[in-house]
């Protein structure tokens, strides 16, 4: 059974459920709970599966579910203002932008679904009742921004049950959402599973995961692409992340109101290696003039249907003082090495001598969580002897 019903009894006025809706809720609701015992239950990590040159290597099949953490507001990346234009324009109008990460064990990864307002500026040939008027526009976004059930607001950290008629690979990952058509079968749905469920915690990593160093080729891609993903800028897409060590190297889209395209920032890692952030639609505060950690969402815009093995960048959330990777000794027996907690990605490697070094070795003793801090213990004679370093794993 495919059913799919669009509301369009919100109170844009008020930005709340008109009390007078319950029973209209209570029929979206049904709708909702029909359409996905109908549908087959989906993995992110499917559903972002590519080939050897980014594409996508999902093969489509609908109605699907798939299920993730909310790790964005619904007006954080894009700008839904309701912004009806005739096709001609050639612009978009109002947009709509979430991206949710995997919560299942064995699942891993993330997914971004995006609506638009105008898709007669994507459909032949142009017809103006491909789009949503404004006042269809505003009942599709308070659809989606509220569990048909029970009118939650959806906000970041909200565990959600995500159902799709539709998808489309674009910029390097599979986008749910209604293939430009504004038809009632082509609709998506967000139901909530458990409010404040929480946000994953961010994996750390470091620019040496995801680009290499610039050859300043401008032919050349640094990207880091993996299509196992189990490396590179696809084994984080879709997923939270913080960055650590980040320089700024232009500060010219640290702004809230620059349009989407207008909001990328350069940065580096001091050793010649090349990232993009992007700024949200709300202030992170003056730009950093300092070393700095962003936290938020590693994703992909390769700009191209055609491939994805480039245009990994973080959608940045908040930023933090850049945390740096020091060791601790403590030289009484037994001797114990720490270091931050937040550097779960790094492995401690030694050498016997700095004056004729070797390849550095690894410590194999299993490092321990204690007082947010990793912690080896080694015999104290042992440590003596040997020079210790941290060394990005992955």
């Amino acid at each position: 059974m495919n059913v799919i019903l669009h509301v369009f009894s919100h109170d844009t006025t008020s930005s709340r459920w008109a009390p007078a809706l319950a029973c209209g809720l209570r029929g979206v609701a049904l709708a909702v709970t029909l359409l996905a015992a109908s549908a087959r239950a989906e993995t992110h990590a499917n559903l972002q599966a590519v080939n050897a040159i980014g594409l996508s290597a999902w093969a489509p099949s609908y109605p699907l579910t798939v299920q993730g953490i909310l790790l964005t507001g619904p007006d954080e990346m894009l700008d839904s203002t309701a912004n009806f234009q005739p096709a001609s324009a050639g612009t978009m109008g109002g947009e709509w932008q979430i991206v949710v990460q995997a919560a299942e064990a064995g699942d891993r990864g993330g997914t971004t679904c995006w609506m638009g307002q105008n898709y007669a500026t994507r459909r032949s040939p142009g017809d103006d009742s491909f789009s949503y008027s404004n006042e269809a526009w505003l009942a599709e976004v308070a659809r989606l921004n509220h569990d048909p059930a029970t009118g939650h607001a959806f906000r970041k950290g909200d565990l959600v049950s995500i159902t799709a008629n539709g998808s489309l690979f674009y910029g390097g990952k599979r986008n749910i959402n209604e293939m430009h058509r504004n038809e009632t079968n082509y609709d998506f749905t967000i139901s909530l599973v458990t409010s404040n469920y929480g946000l994953p915690a961010p994996e750390v990593l470091s620019l040496t995961s995801l680009v290499r160093t610039n050859d300043n080729n401008p032919a050349t891609s640094e990207d880091i692409f993996d299509a196992t993903r189990a490396t590179g800028g696809e084994h984080w897409q879709g997923m939270r992340v913080r960055l650590n060590g980040l320089t700024l190297l232009s500060a010219d889209g640290w702004n809230p109101t620059n349009t989407w395209g207008d909001r990328l920032c350069p940065v580096t890692d001091g050793e010649n290696r090349l990232f993009q952030l992007r700024h949200p639609r709300y202030s992170l505060g003056p730009a950093p003039t300092d070393a700095f950690d962003a936290i938020g969402v590693l994703s992909q815009e390769s700009g191209s249907g055609s491939q994805g093995t480039n245009g990994y960048e973080l959608f940045v959330q908040e930023i933090l003082p850049s945390e740096p990777a020091v060791l601790s000794i403590a030289a009484q027996p037994p001797a114990v090495i720490t270091w931050p907690g937040s550097l779960a990605n790094y492995q401690l490697y030694y050498i016997n001598s700095v004056a004729a070094p070797g390849p550095w070795e690894q410590v194999t003793n299993v490092p321990a969580l204690v007082n947010d801090r990793w912690t080896v213990i080694l015999d104290l004679a042992e440590a003596q002897a040997r020079f210790f370093r941290l060394q990005r794993v992955r």
